[in-house]
């Protein structure tokens, strides 16, 4: 099974290659409420980032964005296709309007999910180097060495990335490569999630003509897009509030050494609001946008908003209820996301941090208020995070709806290392799972 994961990884990444060569890829956020992409085109005549070492984020500057489009999403619950032929029909449309806008066709695209109860684990490995001096082979060789925990056989890698190296008593490299040593130890942050909603997915997008370049977890790259650099160093946690989940992504050292997510989002706060005053969830919808919030004042007892019994009859008496009341409504779902994301965020020894800050971002995130209401439940530093601006990205998309679809643009136009991109001589052997990737990482780093 491993060894099938791994040629299928390593297949995707060949796909990214040659759409690299072509000079175009695309990129996809397939989420609960909207399913949104992007069309990039390699520019050369821009500033590069330097390129060199393993896990390294650079290359930001290699790309523009020519085309974007946003479409509802349809047949996705929890961030899962479960309608496959009604996903794989808004797949095309907001493919076809991206390439429409962008005036040229893509075969290659990379996609991110948000759904399939991702799991991290802490892998550990170490090897003797085979001379002085440590070469490809030699990081190839610790790679292998790591124990991958009984992950079940319903699941699937979908990264696993060295966040650290030893080399003899210094730690904290992230290219051992060339470096002069006897004994190379490596730290690994693996992540798995559910086969099936994740083969669900790649079947949609085969099944739009297009060639799969690599799939990555929706809250990995809300992170690198939503957190500055130096909350990627210090450790920050990244909330990715979708409509259907809640994704929690941990980075430190500029690695993502946690990743989880919570079965509640946005249009479960909407669902309320149409059960609370029965109406129609695009009337619910429409509510929330305009008028939600989660922090009461003094007005909102004063302040009416005025909504149909039936929207359809215009001939009926109108009513219109308070914010305060639609606060009541909203006010205890976020709290319920917020308090399962401390849960996780507590299980996980995020305490342990050097730093602390947590970023909100996705578009259940913009309700006025959620960020103070979040410090409160969280206890610590919280801000709202919108997505790196990269160039030729439309206003439109620059929300922090849109965090993951940038994010994975920036991991399309320079992914970091995995342990597929090099020539492992295994198979990986089955060892049990260390129980919390944070607390690992702190033992040992």
């Amino acid at each position: 099974m491993m060894g099938d994961i791994y040629r299928n990884q390593r297949a995707m990444r060949a796909m990214r290659q040659t759409a690299i060569q072509k000079g175009v890829i695309a990129v996809l956020d397939v989420g609960t409420s909207k399913i949104t992409c992007l069309i990039l085109v390699l520019d050369e005549n821009m500033d590069a980032a330097n390129d060199e070492g393993i896990g390294n984020l650079a290359g930001q500057e290699k790309f523009r964005v020519i085309g974007a489009a946003t479409t509802r999403s349809r047949g996705v619950e929890f961030g899962e296709t479960t309608v496959l032929r009604e996903t794989e029909r808004a797949i095309r449309t907001a493919v076809q309007a991206a390439q429409k806008m962008a005036q040229c066709r893509v075969d290659h695209v990379m996609a991110c999910a948000s759904g399939g109860r991702p799991r991290s684990y802490g892998l550990a490995g170490q090897v003797q180097v085979e001379r002085e001096v440590v070469t490809e082979s030699d990081v190839a060789n610790v790679l292998a060495s790591c124990d991958i925990p009984e992950y079940g056989a319903d699941r699937e890698i979908l990264h696993a990335q060295p966040v650290n190296f030893v080399l003899d008593h210094r730690t904290g490299l992230t290219d051992p490569r060339n470096h002069i040593g006897q004994r190379l130890a490596c730290d690994m942050h693996m992540l798995t999630a559910d086969r099936a909603p994740i083969g669900n997915l790649v079947h949609c997008v085969r099944r739009c003509d297009l060639e799969l370049a690599g799939l990555a977890v929706s809250s990995y790259v809300s992170g690198i897009s939503a957190l500055v650099e130096d909350e990627q160093e210090l450790g920050s946690a990244c909330i990715d509030m979708g409509g259907g989940t809640t994704g929690i992504s941990i980075f430190l050292k500029r690695h993502m050494i946690y990743a989880d997510a919570v079965r509640l989002g946005g249009e479960h706060v909407t669902h309320d609001i149409a059960m609370g005053f029965k109406v129609p969830m695009n009337v619910a919808e429409r509510i929330k946008t305009f008028h939600g919030g989660v922090v009461a004042t003094g007005m909102d007892d004063r302040d009416m908003i005025e909504i149909d019994r039936e929207s359809d009859n215009w001939d009926r008496e109108r009513r219109a209820v308070s914010r305060a009341e639609l606060i009541g409504i909203m006010r205890p779902r976020v709290e319920e996301i917020l308090e399962a994301v401390r849960e996780r965020l507590d299980a996980a020894g995020f305490e342990h941090l050097p730093s602390q800050q947590i970023v909100l971002t996705g578009g259940a995130s913009q309700v006025p208020g959620i960020d103070s209401l979040a410090a409160r439940i969280l206890g610590q530093q919280v801000r709202i995070g919108h997505p790196m601006r990269v160039r030729g990205l439309p206003q439109a998309v620059t929300g922090t709806a849109f965090s993951s679809a940038v994010g994975l643009s920036l991991l399309a136009a320079h992914p970091q290392d995995e342990c597929w991109d090099f020539e492992l001589p295994y198979d990986f052997r089955a060892a049990r799972p260390l129980r919390r990737a944070v607390k690992w990482f702190q033992v040992n780093w």
